[in-house]
């Protein structure tokens, strides 16, 4: 899961081209008149003395010297012998760039589709969407990370499920910039109801937003509809799990019959830009941790749960987690749904009366 979106195919780019046809060497004597190549030395010239002919190179024709504008310079395309690691990967996703040919070395038997197709995910410094691994891509970098028992035949399906995952996992970060970038005063309002708040307040949002469309409005208002975060970048990193995945399986450890002893089978860091209600931009960092569920029975499809939260970089985010989770919490213990039935029933009764 940590090699999955890729830069996109760089541009070839055109070879250099003189303004004009270089000169090609020839045997033609110049012109009896021309003064570049007269050989008298006692008429008087407005150009400087020459140098000392023994200290000087041999004349030769000046579109051949390495310094005349004319003169294309070679250029290199290999890395410094000390380059570090880190510059050989890409900023974005910290990865080396896949990709998208099949190599003469490769033990695939079937040939791969080349085409990527494109995610629902804003890019942060483009105006588009992040876009996804074509099967040869995903290929390419298992066999990069040493997976060569993989079958060619089921990466299609593999990129299928990679990119159903991801697109989960950022609505689900959605749902966190929408409750939380406007600040922790309306997201209190919000939280404290639990799950059962955030769910009427995602139904009010779509509801207000398809009104909007059907007025010929911008369905987002940056309101009453917060304005929608972009992806900056991320991270794969499956080798660190998170602090709280090694006390779930810690727990899964002491109470089996209550968690489950498998860790994450991958990590992902994203980070969002979030827009504050003011205009302003700041960045979060998200934490997502990638759970194999087993084999549902009815259908055997595979089942994958996925653990989302901002990271506790934060007074801020420790502050959303807890809101978010402990008001959830508390609702479910205190009987909010009990609470605000009777409460209801007893509104319809005074009506009544």
């Amino acid at each position: 899961m940590g090699w999955f979106w890729a830069d996109p195919t760089p541009r070839p780019r055109a070879a250099p081209v003189a303004p004009h046809a270089i000169p090609q060497p020839s045997d033609a004597a110049p012109p009896p008149g021309c003064p570049m190549h007269t050989t008298e030395t006692t008429s008087s010239t407005p150009f400087p003395p020459l140098a000392d002919p023994s200290n000087s190179t041999p004349s030769s024709c000046p579109v051949k010297s390495p310094n005349h504008p004319l003169r294309s310079k070679p250029t290199t395309t290999s890395e410094p012998a000390n380059a570090s690691t880190l510059s050989k990967l890409n900023p974005l996703n910290y990865m080396p760039n896949l990709s998208n040919t099949r190599e003469s070395s490769s033990p695939q038997n079937i040939s791969l589709p080349l085409s990527r197709e494109t995610s629902s995910i804003p890019r942060s410094d483009a105006a588009s969407n992040w876009e996804y691994p074509s099967p040869q891509q995903m290929y390419n970098a298992m066999l990069r990370k040493g997976y060569t028992d993989t079958p060619a035949e089921h990466v299609e399906a593999m990129v299928a499920v990679h990119n159903f995952l991801n697109e989960g996992a950022w609505a689900e970060i959605e749902e966190w910039e929408a409750l939380f970038s406007r600040g922790l005063g309306p997201a209190f309002g919000v939280c404290v109801r639990g799950e059962q708040g955030v769910n009427l307040e995602r139904a009010k949002r779509e509801f207000l937003a398809r009104r909007r469309e059907a007025l010929g409005l911008n369905p987002i208002d940056g309101e009453t509809i917060p304005i929608p975060p972009k992806l900056i970048r991320f991270q794969g990193r499956p080798k660190e799990p998170t602090p709280k995945a090694r006390i779930l399986s810690l727990l899964g450890t002491v109470f089996p019959a209550h968690f489950s002893q498998e860790p994450p089978f991958d990590r992902h860091d994203w980070y969002v830009a979030r827009k504050l209600a003011d205009g302003s931009e700041r960045e979060v960092r998200y934490v997502i941790d990638y759970y194999g569920g087993g084999v549902e029975d009815e259908t055997g499809q595979p089942v994958f749960y996925l653990d989302i939260r901002p990271a506790l970089d934060s007074p801020t985010a420790v502050a959303e987690r807890a809101m978010r989770w402990g008001g959830d919490v508390w609702w479910r213990a205190s009987g909010g749904a009990a609470r605000e039935a009777f409460a209801r029933a007893r509104e319809r009764e005074r009506d009544g009366s």
